[in-house]
């Protein structure tokens, strides 16, 4: 628990990942606050429940943990996928943001690139040669002060381009 009489879960937690072999730790709390959950992941555990989770599943996460999984309790996940998707929407808009100043023709010279397409295969598709696709693909990463094409695609593919 996280918090227990004498020393509290999370420095429990601690003191059982240095032991030379250590138990799979699973934190059962009434307490649903994040910092807690963090707290607890880095002290080494690998599950985080609530209390109130009935008898059945707390039976069921003690053989999820025991097979090599990890589990969280239903709100803590929740939360974490909600906060990943914000941020992945976050990253996506400041991606496109970063990406208007390029021109119509860079941007389509880019969604090759970021299809993995070669100068040449790209020159073909686009009808140019493979020279202005070069030039093209220096102005891009000069515009986006990168220094090589994989993290152009990056940003592509955070933006939703491809």
């Amino acid at each position: 628990d996280i918090r227990m009489s004498g020393v509290d879960g999370l420095s429990a937690a601690t003191e059982l990942m240095a032991l030379p072999q250590p138990p799979k730790v699973i934190m059962l709390t009434t307490f649903d606050l994040d910092e807690y959950v963090h707290k607890a992941l880095q002290a080494g555990a690998v599950g985080f429940l609530l209390k109130d989770t009935p008898p059945r599943d707390l039976i069921a996460a003690v053989r999820t943990i025991h097979n090599g999984d990890a589990l969280l309790a239903p709100s803590v996940t929740k939360r974490l996928l909600e906060r990943f998707s914000a941020a992945a929407a976050q990253d996506g808009e400041a991606a496109a943001k970063r990406l208007e100043a390029l021109s119509e023709r860079e941007r389509a010279v880019l969604v090759a690139v970021a299809r993995g397409m070669s100068n040449a295969e790209t020159g073909r598709i686009l009808d140019m040669r493979e020279a202005t696709v070069k030039a093209h693909v220096s102005r891009i990463l000069s515009k986006l002060g990168m220094t090589n094409r994989v993290q152009a695609a990056m940003l592509a593919h955070d933006a939703g381009w491809v």
